[in-house]
């Protein structure tokens, strides 16, 4: 895993985090913030039936609506009780091909019943981009959120040799090579 020290050179020499902020740096991880953009799950009419089927990633009666927190009262938004939503961090990540991520969310918000990514943690060596979180208010009570919050953390760790085939290779099906903003579900 690497420490504070590699990931302030690695990111500043390399371009690993863009941007990258000293004051944001962990001893062993990065904290990243919550972009402007949100999408959510609306249903086309309230008498269709909806429903998602996860072996194509197709969308029954049901659509994405963007949304700009931003734009919100005081740019907040708030997160009821249950809902879930796609968003992304401020920060673009580029791993070297000896080097892959993890992305967690942060303790005081798990604490607090939001969380930040349901099973997408893992970074692949060769991914660039944006991170896509999934989010989830798993509380009873509504939680707000605001853009350029700490919203979560990525630590990298060293592979034991260059990997042979890095993320976005050709023939690999690397969906979100370069993705940039909240990045819906690929096929």
């Amino acid at each position: 895993m690497l420490s504070d020290i590699t990931i302030g050179c690695r990111a500043t020499s390399w371009d690993m985090i863009d941007p990258y902020h000293s004051e944001q740096q962990q001893p062993c991880s990065y904290d990243l913030t919550l972009s402007k953009d949100i999408k959510l799950f609306e249903p086309f009419y309230k008498e269709t039936e909806c429903y998602i089927t996860a072996y194509d990633r197709e969308l029954h009666g049901v659509h994405y609506v963007e949304e700009d927190i931003s734009l919100y009262p005081d740019g907040v938004y708030e997160l009821a009780p249950g809902q879930f939503i796609i968003a992304s961090t401020n920060e673009t990540v580029k791993l070297p091909n000896d080097i892959a991520g993890r992305f967690e969310g942060k303790s005081s918000l798990g604490r607090l019943g939001l969380t930040t990514h349901v099973t997408a943690g893992f970074i692949d060596a060769g991914f660039e981009g944006q991170i896509t979180l999934e989010m989830k208010n798993e509380n009873r009570f509504p939680i707000r959120i605001k853009r350029g919050m700490k919203i979560g953390q990525i630590c990298f760790f060293y592979l034991d040799r260059t990997c042979a085939h890095p993320y976005g290779e050709d023939g690999l099906g690397s969906h979100y090579q370069g993705q940039s903003g909240p990045t819906t579900a690929r096929c």
